[in-house]
């Protein structure tokens, strides 16, 4: 007999003991230790950057969801965001839409206020974090918030406009790995994931830990990650208390919206979202591949490697359904297609918010009926949510991005101060007509 096999003969094979991670604040002190090498303002792009790797599975597979799981300092995200003292990107556990751990990366970055905070001036310090999540709306990676903040900017300057009232603000990559645009469970688990980790290492920069309240925020597709989040978070992550949610342009149903935009100036979102949804879904995936048209297919997939901007100019106006053999059908009639939107694509069908909830919505929203968001809110409503829900009868849907966010600042402010019961009703939905027209009409490709 061969030694080896003697010695396996004598000594079965156990697995090796798996080293414990190391802890958060760990994490972040090597983080701060670590030199910067590199002078330039863009780092590597996920795709190509090392660091946007989970580490072994072996290790953080069984952890919780929230574990943080590697940290790094941004610290060029101080040129291209107003505010901000310091900012770091947190890699941390979560879990897919086929309910398997996966991991994803936000971005947390401190506001400037913070810096008058001590132990003996704890009244300087902040006490409240807000999940800011950005519509990125692309199945490409490398169209992330925590790169684009780096190269770009923030888009709309609400980011900055937080730091500025103090808040700590998280934004999370809530697309994943797989770039999973339009994906809710995805979406909605990331962003709650996000705030437990962020809740890990907010301590050590002084947010006041034992007041600490926490609001959701997003518009379109950051709403989307939004909404979902705020379903699932009974079920899911039901010890994270959660102060308010505010909700701007939702998009209920995917496939509703998918009718209501295709051939018009947002088709572009039809392609990035059929891509991004079905990477939670391989058969759904494989698919749409063997149904596309070959002579159209290249033009099609292209969209993976497109900005929400870019693929909506490729595809300005295009009947989408023509880029399949069966046309509408193929996207729809399909037992792989429908499982997959039962299981990511229709909102108000896996918990209902138990905090308070703040929509608004432009009653003309050309990228989403604005009858799907009446019938969610109703949906809730019916079973107890407390919601203030804005129909706005002035503008569109990028409109309402300008129109609604003064209000959507002084509702999060409410619930993040702990002023909300005085100033809005605490039981049951209020639903109003309102008419607030401040924003200038904005193009699609000038978001």
């Amino acid at each position: 007999m061969r030694p080896l096999l003697s010695l396996l003969l004598l000594f079965p094979l156990f697995p090796l003991p798996v080293l414990p991670l190391p802890t958060a604040n760990q994490l972040l002190a090597l983080a701060d230790a670590a030199p910067i090498l590199t002078s330039s303002p863009y780092p590597l792009p996920p795709s190509l950057d090392p660091w946007y790797r989970a580490p072994d599975a072996v290790a953080w597979q069984p952890t919780p969801p929230g574990t943080v799981l590697k940290v790094r300092a941004a610290p060029f995200l101080n040129r291209t965001i107003g505010n901000a003292l310091t900012a770091y990107q947190i890699l941390y556990r979560t879990t897919d839409s086929q309910h398997d751990p996966s991991w994803a990366v936000t971005t947390l970055l401190v506001p400037v206020w913070q810096a008058r905070c001590s132990t003996t001036a704890t009244h300087l310090c902040a006490h409240a974090v807000l999940s800011y999540q950005i519509p990125y709306d692309t199945c490409n990676v490398d169209a992330s918030p925590s790169y684009g903040l780096n190269v770009v900017g923030e888009p709309y300057g609400e980011i900055r406009d937080a730091l500025g009232l103090g808040w700590f603000v998280s934004v999370p990559d809530y697309e994943g790995p797989l770039a999973s645009y339009a994906a809710g469970l995805q979406a909605g688990h990331a962003t709650l994931d996000s705030v437990r980790a962020v809740m890990q290492v907010a301590g050590v920069f002084g947010l006041r830990m034992d007041v600490a309240k926490v609001a959701l925020w997003g518009y379109s597709g950051g709403a989307l990650a939004s909404e979902w989040a705020a379903e699932l978070a009974g079920q899911y992550a039901p010890k994270l208390v959660i102060a308010g949610v505010a909700l701007g342009g939702l998009t209920p149903n995917v496939t509703s919206v998918t009718d209501y935009i295709n051939g018009g100036e947002c088709a572009g979102l039809i392609p990035a979202g059929l891509l991004g949804i079905a990477s939670q879904h391989p058969e759904a995936y494989w698919w749409i591949l063997s149904r596309l048209k070959p002579a159209t297919a290249a033009k099609f997939l292209s969209v993976r490697y497109m900005t929400a901007a870019q693929s909506i100019a490729a595809f300005w106006g295009e009947n989408i359904y023509d880029y399949f053999v069966g046309g509408w059908a193929d996207l729809r009639a399909a037992r792989v297609m429908k499982m997959m939107y039962n299981v990511d694509g229709y909102m108000g069908y896996h918990g209902v918010p138990r905090m308070p909830v703040f929509v608004y919505k432009a009653v003309n929203d050309e990228l989403s009926k604005v009858d799907d968001t009446d019938a969610l809110v109703d949906r809730f409503c019916k079973v107890g949510a407390n919601i203030l829900y804005h129909r706005n009868t002035a503008g569109g849907h990028n409109e309402e991005l300008v129109n609604g966010r003064q209000r959507a600042f002084a509702w999060l402010s409410s619930v993040l101060d702990g002023s909300y019961d005085e100033v809005y009703s605490t039981m049951g939905c209020t639903v109003v007509n309102v008419t607030y027209n401040i924003a200038p009409y904005v193009p699609w490709l000038n978001l």
